[in-house]
């Protein structure tokens, strides 16, 4: 068992809440408001939002088979990243582990938190070694990061190396699942019960269609969840956001029909790809995107921005040189994407 009240930096455990609302329960009615210093007029858009959302947060325990409590809503998956280094680390004196290449924003928010950043190289095939990766861990080391499906390599990690990492760590693990709707792994939001080191990340921003809304979410046992409510911004979720976001909830069928489409194409989109002159391995993708190894990836960005077409050139990252991202779009844009490359000419 971990000890969560040793994980977190001193300054934050003697916080109080600074909501009044701080047990997380529906707040009650205001027939008449005076209380938070708003403008009476301009309906509904003068009153602040749902400090702790809670219709949100039903819904979404409902469908993801969680407690609400064990629910955080952040603005973004990055608000949440970076509430992770604040609650858990202490600047120059504490460190993070993450695997590599993954997301960048994980060494990021490290470098605005003052917080040593240490990558770990995966295999070849893009995979965790547990013991690889916890050999770099100390007794400053107070998180791990682990994306599966993994940006931008699109795989999964192997459950078993991760399982390892969580029961051996002493430290918060977090597991981010922004992809996980594209993959036929099952989440690792189930068994928070067995893991109360984890914090599992999700967002609106993939299989949802909801970028614009900036919503993140992290699912995690009521006690760490009850530290992200204790630093975040108060009504860090407006209420278009919030509203959008129920929206979608309740047309979750079409959100499934996307995802659907999205995976057809993906499998398309890849063999087409293994046949254009230009590129040399399509690697395996659990994601809505997928890495392919080009014969001169920085050309390839070129021509096809150029074009007025944006792809992801990883050729910088380890274990990617000379590699795309690129994401599944529209039937459409996949189409066009593929009659450009197929004709596509390095010496002209």
């Amino acid at each position: 068992m971990i000890d969560l009240q040793h994980l977190v930096r001193p300054n934050i455990r003697k916080l109080s809440s600074p909501f009044q609302q701080g047990d997380g329960q529906p707040e009650s009615p205001r027939r008449i408001a005076l209380d938070a210093n708003e403008n009476p007029y301009n309906r509904p858009l003068n009153r602040y939002p749902s400090g702790f959302q809670h219709d949100l947060k039903a819904r979404l325990a409902k469908l993801k088979g969680v407690g609400e409590k064990e629910i955080f809503s952040g603005n973004g998956s990055t608000e949440i990243i970076d509430l992770c280094y604040r609650i858990f680390c202490q600047p120059q004196t504490d460190n993070a582990v993450a695997i590599e290449p993954t997301c960048r924003l994980y060494g990021h928010f490290a470098a605005v938190n003052d917080v040593e950043y240490r990558p770990v190289p995966l295999s070849h095939d893009f995979q965790l070694d547990a013991d690889r990766l916890l050999k770099a861990c100390d007794r400053h080391t107070k998180l791990v990061w682990l994306c599966s499906p993994n940006t931008p390599t699109g795989n999964t990690l192997k459950v078993k190396e991760i399982e390892k990492v969580a029961r051996t760590f002493q430290g918060m693990v977090i597991v981010d699942e922004a992809y996980t709707e594209f993959s036929r792994q099952p989440s690792f939001r189930q068994r928070l019960e067995e893991f109360p080191n984890m914090i599992v990340l999700n967002t609106f921003s993939k299989a949802w269609g909801g970028a614009a809304i900036r919503l993140g979410i992290a699912y995690a046992q009521e006690a760490v969840i009850r530290l992200f409510d204790m630093i975040r911004p108060s009504y860090n979720l407006n209420m278009l956001t919030q509203e959008q976001a129920v929206e979608l909830l309740r047309h979750r069928y079409d959100i499934e029909d996307w995802t659907r489409i999205l995976l057809l194409e993906r499998n398309r989109m890849m063999k087409a790809f293994e046949s254009l002159a230009c590129c040399e391995r399509v690697y395996p993708s659990s994601a809505n995107f997928f890495l392919a190894r080009m014969k001169d990836a920085r050309s390839v960005y070129n021509y096809l921005a150029e074009k007025g077409i944006r792809v992801h050139d990883c050729s910088h990252e380890p274990l990617c040189e000379d590699c795309l991202r690129i994401t599944i779009g529209s039937k459409a844009e996949n189409a066009e994407i593929l009659g450009i490359l197929r004709y596509y000419n390095p010496a002209e």
